[in-house]
């Protein structure tokens, strides 16, 4: 049987970097094995659901280029999820509780002040049939929990090894709301059961809620899967990611911070494993050498200052044809391949190239610190057309008649022609802004 995985993320905020790591090494498994990738909303929390969160997490994914499969939500599968419910019923696995949450948190408080696990105590099983009655004449809706088996739950997790749960020390996990709508707990099992999921991958906070699913992937029938766990996300400073806070979301980090998608896989995919973390610039390459016993338990950090150094590194690989049209958006009309080779290994964002293409197409103000040496310079500029030697020809030809060298010589030349202290090799930059404009500059004028 190939492999399935899916990634299934709630429409209810911006997905983050941390969501993203747990959607790429999903989809990195996927392509190594030749398997299949679902994107499925996990949409039943209607009340913080939105269509313009679903839209932003598909934009998102298909920015990064984690194109998917197959697509589900889980709305559309309320049918399903009640039919399963019924079943559950009807085996006796599936009880209605009546306690409201007022009651349910006195009952929490009470068992953690004695320091015992607040584990749900099951008294709604312990109601006759004549009470369960007057508790809804009374106007009380169910909830429904999910009876656990009091048998051990274990499974070899592929990054944690060996877990192992006492499935009497879990509590019985609310699979239906009061207002009969299904929870998390029950859908997404319903689902990978339904989607013929074999390996699900996400984040260790889903250690507990495992132990409870695969009783119900028993209960219900279903194959169980095979489960990995990966160490959360922090930011730098160690703290955790939220989409509701917006933290390090992607729609930022891509229209705010002009970072490039695959500098974010590039990190992301090796951030907490035993590979070195380089600038790739296809996600091929990152299939090519994944393996997901490569991940470590320990807790990567994500650093931006990291992200950017690879998102330079990858401007600086890209060929001009796969950037041209992006650089004619930004307003760089005739920008060719010339400018692009010139200033790439400068840039740290592409919008950095806007300011480039000021110094060699927009009037600038040179630096004049030595009037009498640009002057002496300016005298000894070559005649046009120029090329990539121009510049070795002119310093040299400087060099010769004022007998400056080193900084001395190129610095002051620089801050001339460019207003710059810093930027691309003037070899390359000099034949772009042209004699007349160099000259002008020389001779101190704003051109």
């Amino acid at each position: 049987m190939s492999t399935a995985v899916r990634f299934a993320p709630s429409p209810t905020g911006r997905i983050h970097v941390g969501n993203v790591r747990q959607a790429l090494v999903n989809w990195l498994f996927a392509r190594k094995t030749g398997g299949s990738f679902l994107f499925r909303l996990d949409d039943t929390d209607e009340e913080r659901s939105t269509q313009e969160f679903a839209d932003g997490i598909a934009r998102d994914l298909t920015w990064l280029g984690l194109t998917w499969d197959r697509f589900a939500r889980e709305s559309d599968r309320y049918p399903r999820y009640d039919e399963v419910a019924e079943a559950l019923k009807a085996s006796g696995r599936l009880y209605p509780c009546y306690e409201t949450p007022e009651q349910l948190n006195l009952k929490r408080a009470s068992l953690v002040s004695q320091g015992r696990p607040p584990i749900y105590d099951r008294a709604a099983l312990r109601l006759t049939d004549a009470e369960r009655a007057q508790l809804e004449r009374d106007g009380h809706k169910p909830h429904w929990r999910f009876k656990l088996l009091p048998t051990a739950v274990e499974w070899t997790d592929l990054v944690r090894g060996p877990v192992h749960f006492e499935g009497s020390l879990l509590s019985d996990p609310v699979l239906i709301r009061e207002d009969g709508r299904p929870l998390y707990t029950l859908t997404s099992v319903v689902d990978d059961i339904d989607f013929a999921i074999t390996h699900i991958i996400r984040g260790e906070d889903h250690v507990a809620n495992t132990a409870v699913q695969i009783q119900i992937f028993e209960a219900i029938g279903g194959t169980v899967p095979q489960f990995a766990h990966l160490p959360l996300l922090t930011d730098a400073g160690g703290g955790g990611l939220s989409k509701r806070l917006g933290s390090l979301s992607i729609d930022s980090l891509r229209d705010d911070d002009g970072i490039e998608p695959m500098a974010v896989n590039s990190l992301l995919a090796k951030l907490g494993t035993s590979d070195p973390i380089e600038a790739r610039r296809t996600l091929d390459e990152l299939v090519a050498d994944f393996d997901l016993g490569k991940i470590a338990r320990s807790t990567p950090k994500f650093d931006p200052e990291e992200l950017t150094r690879l998102n330079a590194r990858i401007l600086h690989l890209t060929p001009f044809a796969e950037v041209a049209e992006r650089l004619a958006a930004l307003g760089l009309d005739g920008v060719d391949a010339a400018f692009w080779d010139a200033v790439r290994p400068n840039l740290t964002r592409i919008e950095d190239a806007r300011d480039w293409w000021s110094v060699t197409h927009a009037p600038v103000e040179p630096v004049v610190e030595d009037a009498d040496f640009l002057r002496a310079a300016a005298e000894l500029l070559p005649a046009e057309p120029w090329d990539l030697t121009t510049w070795g020809a002119w310093t040299n030809a400087v060099k010769g008649a004022t007998g400056r060298k080193g900084k001395d010589l190129f610095l002051p030349l620089r801050r001339a022609v460019t207003g710059r202290d810093h930027g691309p090799e003037l070899k390359n930059l000099l034949p772009l802004i042209g004699r007349a404009r160099a000259l002008r500059r020389l001779n101190g004028e704003t051109a």
